[in-house]
């Protein structure tokens, strides 16, 4: 019944029995016969059967089979036992009995015969009887009338006096007779089981749920439409036994009326109709409804209490003419004999709880808190279940044991979806010890009881015990330790996943019998992992052998090739059960190993993705077809892979650490493995899974992985199927081959420094410049074959830098002092240029992505800025006029400016404002010098010397911006005082040479700012060195750029002196001479005394040796001070 409708079992059904079972439960108070049962327990359902002790006694004889028990109960119960002859009375009325009910189903030869039992639960919506029942006459088998509806109130039926009136509703609402579904049609038959009863009943008692057996043989027909039929002895009066026998039957069967028909000596008398609701009323046999509710109640209490112990069977005993009611667990008993599994039960209760634990799997995506309970009920199985004998059963269970914990969610769902405690009433620890009812229960023996009572679970003292209302309350709770364990961490959690993937892969290979013919491999000794150096691996030309090899075998897996070494037998349940093994220890792998990369233990990832690679390859060679799911999942392994190689590749520092966490085994996974090679090599994947010392290897490992990876969407057609998978694997194959890119770049920048003696260009270099080229290119296409626009920029961007390094490489070669701006320079140069411009093409605007525009615009000014002081520096005058080349310098400076960005704030900001001022600078210093050389064209001359005096003030305008530039700012104002005494040589009149001198000194004055900060650095210096003294002797030399800046400050410093000198020189000479020929100006006069001052003041700074530095800079900024009070005075007494 139990395999029929398992549906059933272990979650709504409190007891699942033969009919005959439960009354004999419920006449015990008023019975002095004896009781004999086995009871099961599995999940919050009773299973109760007969066990017919006479009858086990008697083929224990024959079979061996419990001998254990016989010899138990010959010792503590029944020590003269012997088999009990039944009476010839009760043969004549069994016979009678058979007689009547053949005459009264075919006296009148038109009802035809009950059909066959197998089909009964099958064919009728309401009634497990058949459809042509409903066209027989009376007397006829039963049909349930539609109009027997459930009634809601059925389930108060408990609370309420069963008075004769009110029965009747619930006696026809109570029961439930379904046609229920099957869900395993071999169940049964592959135990040697079968289902016996005419109809299964789901019948609701008060509050106790049951799934009831009975084979009560039911009539019906024009007014009657349900009868029972008893046979009764007229000279015999019915007592309570039978009473409660006819009614318990009617209400189970749901049946209305009874029809009694008296005979004596087997001639009919008469035929009686009796209500059902009538019958605890009949003379000699009254008895009260509610007390057999209370038997009812307290007998199921008694059980759900003790019979705690899911797979152990239970034994429910009352010997004849006893009051007491005893309970012993078997299972214990048996176990303390020499094979435990001599108890018949075993396999039977074995196979039910792994039925209802597959029927719980199927919903499990529905009801996630029954996780708990199918675990419990696996375990329980695995418990009662011998290798040797069900490994197939024991291989499954651990299979669903591991399906049970998901290594596809985030760790967080685990607190949600399997609470800490338990989650119903229905799941029970093996390991809990059973807590005892309290004394007035009556439950367990005290010390006063006789010693034969020690080995009962519990007793009931007295049957009398159980007519009293709640007497025995069931104190089954929900233990907190059968709820689904939470696993505090992925690791933990995949841990789990392989110990019973492990014990699942034991029990299969144990049952493969060719053994023999593989070669001896111990489980408890390591696997070496293949661990070697570049050098004796072949390089990358080695590896795009093994990724052909790869590709090649994926490609015959799809036309249907497949090998088991160890001889599984394609289709049997060994090669579908170790696939399906194979594959989650694949996954658990797989999930351990990118938990290990998220904590970035490198080595630790790498050794679990090579296992996980190892289960897919011997699953590869198993698999007839290879399904998308699985391609899938191949695909995510090696994008991982792929992934972990570039962390090794980029974490090289810590490779030792690395190589430790590799070559680290647990036994757990040694045992796996060596139940993969049973099958296979797992060397497939090799290539890709070990761990290299060599940069250029681990890098190329990675692209191949992502290669590989692509290849499979493509070949497969998973590519519109999984277009997130398609899109991170070419995002991953663009990165890997920047990353690759700019290894090959760096190389070539490498060796092109360490170039001193060969001034050309190397092979080596040319050849690292076209794989790097070569490297970016295809990440360029990947990244916009899926339009990613800000990656396709940085390539490009790497691309220009490139060529960059090309350009820089020829300027090297060059390496002659007289050197010039050659062409492959301007060719590698214009072509970063273009990429540059493309990559700002692909961003199309700065919102796309502000930082990479920024960094686009940042290279391509410094492209113009470097092409333009090239030429600027080492002019082509071989090749080019001299206008030609400042032109071109002139456009590429102005362009750098363009793409210079000095307006938006950010940490660059500082940079291009310098940039944009050296630019300038550079703009005017060139103008300045075509102003010295040119001669002739007058209109050219004066739109240079306006360009010189532009760009002078722009430079010097954005280097006030700059704090930290002040010898920068020093130079650009004495050039422009230089630019201003160009000018002066050319004037003829005194007044035009006084008004250039006067703007010279001018701008002398203006460069106070710059003196001030490069005295507040000084101050800064000094104070610093004097702290460092005090505190340590050995303090370490001023570095080499303050030293650089102090040179630069010191000559700057002196060039200054020389001008400031002769500038004050020339202002009083001409001053004097025209004090002289007007006869004096008031204002004049007195700034010609200042400057006679400053002059004198001036020349004896100069002519004193022994003044530091920083004094030096406070007497210049003392005479700017004495200047710039005058430099208002001066101005108006030259007007």
């Amino acid at each position: 019944m139990a395999y029929d409708f398992i549906d059933s079992v272990g979650n709504d059904v409190d007891v699942v029995s033969d009919s005959e079972n439960i009354k004999k439960l419920l006449k015990i108070p008023y019975s002095k016969s004896h009781v004999s049962m086995a009871v099961h327990r599995i999940g919050r359902t009773l299973l109760l059967d007969e066990l017919d002790i006479q009858e086990l006694f008697m083929r224990s004889s024959q079979t061996g089979d419990w001998t254990w028990l016989k010899e138990f109960y010959q010792r503590l119960i029944d020590q003269k036992w012997q088999r009990k002859k039944k009476s010839k009375e009760h043969w004549y009325q069994k016979a009678i009995l058979s007689k009547f009910l053949y005459y009264s189903i075919n006296g009148d030869g038109a009802a035809q015969p009950v059909p066959s039992t197998s089909k009964q639960h099958q064919e009728g919506p309401v009634s497990g009887e058949s459809d042509e029942a409903g066209e027989a006459s009376w007397p006829a088998p039963f049909e349930m009338p539609s109009s027997l509806s459930e009634d809601p109130g059925a389930s108060n039926q408990g609370s309420v006096p069963l008075e004769p009136s009110y029965i009747v509703g619930h006696v026809a609402s109570a029961p439930k007779e379904q046609n229920l579904t099957t869900l395993f049609n071999d169940g049964e038959n592959s135990q040697g089981l079968k289902n016996d009863f005419v109809r299964n009943i789901l019948w609701t008692f008060e509050d106790i749920h049951m799934l009831v057996g009975s084979n009560m043989p039911i009539f019906g027909g024009g007014r009657y439409p349900a009868v029972s039929l008893r046979l009764r002895d007229n000279n015999k009066p019915i007592n309570v036994l039978t009473g409660i026998d006819y009614w318990l039957d009617n209400l189970i069967c749901n049946v209305p009326e009874l029809v009694m028909c008296f005979h004596v000596n087997g001639i009919v008398q008469k035929y009686e109709m009796i209500k059902t609701e009538d019958i605890p009323n009949l003379e000699n046999s009254n008895f009260s409804t509610k007390v057999i509710k209370d038997i009812a109640q307290n007998i199921l209490s008694f059980l759900k209490s003790n019979c705690t112990k899911e797979g152990h069977t239970y034994w429910l005993f009352k010997a004849s003419g006893s009051d007491i009611v005893k309970l012993y667990d078997l299972t214990t008993l048996c176990e303390e004999t020499e094979d435990k599994y001599q108890n018949p039960f075993t396999m039977p209760v074995a196979i039910l709880l792994y039925k209802v634990a597959c029927n719980m799997m199927l919903k499990k995506n529905q009801n996630r808190k029954h996780y708990g309970t199918i675990r419990t009920l696996l375990l329980n199985c695995l418990k009662l279940l011998d290798n040797g004998r069900h490994p197939q059963i024991i291989a499954s269970a651990n299979y669903m044991l591991s399906e049970l914990f998901q290594l596809d969610e985030p760790k967080k769902e685990d607190s949600t979806d399997f609470p800490i405690s338990g989650n119903s009433d229905e799941s029970y620890s093996e390991e809990e010890e059973e807590m005892p009812d309290s004394d007035e229960n009556g439950s367990y023996s005290n010390s006063s009881d006789p010693p034969d009572d020690n080995k009962a679970v519990a007793i009931i003292k007295s049957v009398g015990e159980l007519s009293v209302p709640e007497k025995y309350k069931s104190v089954h709770r929900i233990r907190p330790s059968c709820a689904f364990p939470v696993c505090h961490g992925t690791e933990e959690r995949c841990r789990l996943v392989l110990n019973y993937v492990l014990e699942g892969l034991k029990s299969v290979d144990s049952s493969v019998k060719k053994e023999s013919d593989l070669p001896a491999a111990d489980p408890s000794t390591p696997i070496p992992l293949k661990y070697e150096d570049e050098s004796t691996s072949g390089g990358p030309d080695c590896l795009e052998k093994q990724m052909a090899l790869f590709l090649d075998k994926m490609g015959s897996f799809q036309k249907g090739k497949h090998s088991s070494q160890s001889g599984m037998i394609p289709g049997s349940w060994q090669y579908k059960m170790k696939l399906q093994l194979i594959l989650k220890s694949s996954k658990a792998y797989y999930v351990l190993s990118d938990a290990a990369m998220i904590l970035q233990k490198y080595g630790r990832a790498l050794r679990y993705i090579k296992l996980a690679l190892q289960c897919h390859d011997t699953y590869c060679c198993l698999c007839a077809s290879m399904l998308p799911e699985v391609l899938v999942f191949l695909c995510q392994c090696l994008t991982l892979c792929g992934d972990i190689q570039l962390m090794l590749a980029q974490n090289a520092n810590n490779r030792a650490a690395y190589l430790e966490e590799y070559n680290y085994q647990t036994k757990e996974d040694q045992e796996i493995l060596h139940s993969l090679h049973r099958e296979s090599r797992c060397q497939v994947f090799a290539w890709a899974t070990d761990l290299s010392t060599d940069l250029e290897c681990q890098l190329s490992v990675s692209c191949k992985c992502y290669e590989a990876a692509y290849e499979i969407l493509l070949f497969s057609n998973l590519k519109n199927q999984n277009p997130e998978q398609h899109v991170q694997v070419l995002k991953r194959m663009g990165n890997i081959r920047n990353e690759i890119g700019v290894f090959y770049m760096n190389q070539a920048a490498a060796v092109q420094t360490e170039r001193v003696g060969n001034k050309t260009v190397s092979t080596t270099e040319q050849q690292l410049w076209k794989k790097s080229f070569s490297c970016f290119e295809e990440g360029i296409q990947n990244f916009e074959s899926i339009d990613d626009a800000t990656n396709a920029a940085l390539l490009l961007c790497n691309t220009g830098r490139l060529m960059r390094i090309c350009a820089q490489a020829h300027c090297a070669a060059e390496g002659d002092f007289k050197r010039e701006f050659s062409p492959e320079e301007a060719l590698y140069y214009n072509k970063a240029i273009d990429y540059y411009l493309k990559a700002l093409r692909s961003l199309g605007k700065r919102d796309v992505h502000p930082a990479v525009w920024d960094s686009v615009n940042w290279e391509l000014s410094t492209t113009y800025f470097t092409m333009a002081t090239l030429q600027q520096d080492y002019a082509p005058l071989s090749r080019k006029a001299q206008e030609q080349i400042e032109k071109e310098v002139s456009e590429a400076m102005m362009k750098s400016l363009k793409y210079c960005d000095i307006d938006t704030a950010s940490a660059r900001q500082p940079l291009c404002q310098y940039r944009a001022a050296t630019i300038h600078h550079r703009l005017a210093s060139m103008y300045h010098s075509c102003l010295r050389n040119q001669v002739g064209d007058e209109h050219l001359r004066k739109q240079h010397r306006v360009l010189a005096d532009l760009h002078y003030s722009k430079a010097v305008r954005l280097f006030q911006l700059l704090k930290d530039a002040p010898c920068e700012l020093l130079r650009v104002q004495l050039e422009r005082v230089a630019f201003a005494e160009f000018q002066m040589a050319s004037q003829n009149s005194s007044a035009g040479k006084l008004k250039t001198l006067f703007g010279a000194l001018d701008i002398m004055a203006k460069t106070k700012g710059a003196f001030q900060l490069i005295k507040k650095e000084l101050v800064a210096e000094s104070e610093q060195t004097s702290e460092g003294k005090s505190a340590a002797e050995n303090l370490s030399p001023p570095d080499s750029s303050t030293s650089l800046n102090k040179e630069e400050v010191l000559k700057l410093l002196s060039i200054f002196e020389s001008r400031m000198s002769f500038l004050l020189l020339q202002s009083i000479k001409l001053l004097t001479s025209t004090k002289k020929k007007t006869g004096g100006i008031n204002e004049e006069a007195a700034v010609l005394q200042t400057n006679k001052q400053v002059y004198s003041l001036l020349l004896r700074a100069t002519a004193n040796r022994s003044l530091t530095l920083l004094e030096r800079v406070e007497v210049i900024l003392n005479l700017l001070e004495q200047l710039t009070r005058n430099s208002d005075t001066g101005s108006a007494g030259i007007q």
